[in-house]
């Protein structure tokens, strides 16, 4: 019996430590060695008659944004591309503030109003119905992007094997200390690295709908009651045959989270939106269809909004049976090592509370809110699995 636990323990930390850290060592090695044996193609660059460039619609799906309008609307004049290649459409899903007679006064954009609520999804393809270009961009109200955002992700779509194209998000806290921002912040480094890696070694595994785009010839929409329909859209594009690329020198900056609870509200939506669209894109998973996405898709997604969490838990009533059972030294250094971890953690969650800041506490804080996040993300599937509307976060 202790045998058996013995192995079951050794599995659940390799697969905590692998979901965490050890797919991004895989990853890195795995490119150390397609440089090796393969040659760096030359990137394409868009042609230097900007009348030659493709046509693009910036989409902005918009829900009660009445206070950000004017700044977004600022940043996008500041984008270096073509004004005659570039169609600014606003899709508002049932707002009921002062969004859509803020947009009205403005004479260069498309403007596409629902007076019903219906999520997301339903809005991007209410505003795809009247799209004519080629190209379309999505991008959220509340997220500034940088001037050379479109001409970069225009110059990866030169290459006929991409079909989507997923750009940075980068997270900026309102002033130091806030947990939530700078938590999420560090956290979104080291997924714009596995994204670039996953990128580099063939696709990323999906899109933030804070800035991504798609190639029209490609497009699948996602269903209307997708809670995560910006990765949906994405991997339904890998699913068929094209990539998705990633590029760092596109990208949005937004507020973090105005606080854990905020930060909480989205978590819960992800987790949920993961398990749902893992459950959709179940298929991906099977090696004998493409070996190189399926191993992409588990280690970077199934595992983090499925078993992993699990095996965190687990590892806990697993480890102080075999410390009493006296199994071994190492169990108890593991042990030891666990009570450290989750001592930091709370103290991280103690420190939030006093508004004190202490950066090395965020990091196991915040995993740990990730994780038990999936928990509730489960409930919060249970009672949004048949619509895509959701509740806002309150930003920084």
């Amino acid at each position: 019996m202790t045998h058996t636990m013995e192995i079951l323990f050794w599995i659940l930390l390799f697969l905590v430590f692998y979901t965490y850290i050890g797919y991004g060592m895989v990853l890195y090695m795995l490119l150390k060695v397609k440089q090796l044996f393969c040659r760096k193609k030359a990137q394409p660059v868009l042609p230097k008659n900007p009348e030659a460039y493709p046509e693009v619609t910036l989409m902005i799906c918009a829900y009660n944004e009445e206070d950000i309008i004017k700044e977004k609307m600022e940043n996008i004049r500041l984008l270096n591309y073509p004004k005659d290649k570039l169609c600014v459409m606003w899709v508002t899903d049932g707002s009921n503030d002062h969004s859509n007679e803020l947009l009205a006064q403005y004479d260069d954009i498309t403007l596409i109003t629902s007076t019903e609520r219906k999520g997301k999804a339903a809005a991007m393809q209410h505003g795809l119905e009247v799209n004519k270009a080629p190209f379309v961009i999505f991008t959220d109200a509340n997220t500034m992007l940088n001037t050379e955002a479109i001409t970069e992700i225009m110059t990866l779509f030169l290459h006929e094997d991409v079909g989507c194209v997923s750009g940075e998000k980068r997270v900026a806290a309102r002033h130091e200390g806030q947990v939530a921002a700078e938590g999420e912040g560090m956290y979104w480094k080291y997924e714009s690295t596995l994204k670039q890696w996953d990128s580099d070694l063939y696709s990323a595994m999906g899109a933030a709908g804070e800035l991504f785009a798609v190639r029209m010839s490609c497009y699948k929409p996602a269903p209307s009651n997708a809670l995560l329909d910006d990765f949906m859209i994405s991997m339904l594009i890998l699913r068929n045959g094209h990539k998705i690329a990633y590029t760092s020198k596109a990208y949005a900056m937004e507020f973090g989270s105005a606080s854990m609870h905020e930060e909480s509200k989205r978590k819960r939506r992800i987790a949920a939106g993961g398990l749902q669209s893992v459950w959709w894109l179940r298929d991906m998973m099977n090696p004998f269809r493409s070996p190189i996405v399926a191993f992409q898709f588990v280690s970077h997604r199934v595992l983090r909004w499925s078993i992993t969490p699990f095996a965190l838990l687990a590892l806990i009533p697993l480890n102080i049976i075999l410390v009493v059972q006296n199994a071994g030294w190492i169990y108890t250094l593991i042990g030891i090592l666990q009570i450290i971890f989750y001592v930091a953690a709370l103290s991280g969650y103690v420190l939030e509370l006093t508004g004190r800041k202490n950066k090395l506490l965020y990091i196991p804080y915040y995993f740990m809110f990730m994780n038990l996040n999936v928990f509730q993300g489960m409930s919060y599937f249970r009672t949004h699995k048949s619509s895509g509307t959701w509740e806002k976060a309150r930003r920084g």
